[in-house]
């Protein structure tokens, strides 16, 4: 009988003082999600290099409590790495509906550079510096496919010069990316100069046409070359 009364006092207990009440776990969810809004504010400016302190400090919490969300920044860039994965997803989408296979082309590099331009955690999804390799795989695999298909559309229309293929356009940006990273402070629309340079190069225009003088790179081989641990 005394072990039942223990039992019955112990369990009344966690019924008046419960370990996840409503209001805790709606507290926990509501500081997840200033978490997230702050680290997603400071990626686009500063980039992945940030730390889950300074991600504390923009949410206005405290840094136990971070940790009580995040165990470490990998868990916050994971968090929020669908939502900004899919914005580039959509512009190439939006692209492939364009019924101008060059003006979609053209629409979906300028749209991925201005995405960059105002993000620096896109810039770094992209060049797989501050990403795993699981993470660069799932980009490789929603992403891949439509880039070539952008290209093939553009080519099938003589828009665009046979000898380019989907993974020049990674080489493209990351090459624009360094004009707009040097130049960011100075003249931060700089970068369009540089890409449209690009895209003249690379319109196909018959009797004006030197052959590139070496290949591009196959998707398989580009994905490892811009792998997380490419420089290892």
């Amino acid at each position: 009988m005394t072990k039942d009364l223990g039992s019955q006092r112990i369990a009344g207990h966690r019924d008046r003082y419960p370990t996840h009440s409503p209001a805790l776990r709606k507290d926990a969810e509501r500081n997840r999600q200033r978490l997230l809004t702050a680290a997603r504010t400071l990626f686009a400016e500063r980039g992945f290099g940030v730390t889950l302190n300074d991600i504390a400090h923009q949410a206005g919490v405290g840094i136990g409590t971070a940790y009580r969300r995040f165990a470490n920044k990998s868990e916050v860039i994971e968090a929020l790495f669908e939502s900004q994965v899919q914005e580039i997803i959509t512009i190439a989408d939006n692209a492939l509906a364009d019924p101008d296979p060059w003006n979609g082309l053209t629409t979906y590099l300028e749209r991925c550079m201005d995405l960059q331009a105002r993000d620096r955690g896109i810039v770094h999804i992209l060049n797989g510096r501050w990403i795993t390799a699981e993470q660069h795989d799932r980009l490789h695999a929603r992403l891949a496919n439509k880039v070539d298909a952008i290209t093939d559309r553009a080519k099938s229309v003589g828009a665009l010069r046979a000898d380019v293929h989907g993974t020049d356009l990674v080489f493209m940006q990351l090459a624009v990316n360094t004009v707009l990273d040097r130049t960011r402070s100075v003249r931060p629309d700089l970068y369009r100069r540089y890409l449209h340079l690009f895209l003249e190069g690379i319109r196909d225009r018959p009797n004006s046409l030197s052959p590139l003088p070496v290949e591009a790179l196959s998707s398989d081989d580009t994905h490892a070359v811009m792998a997380p641990d490419a420089d290892a």
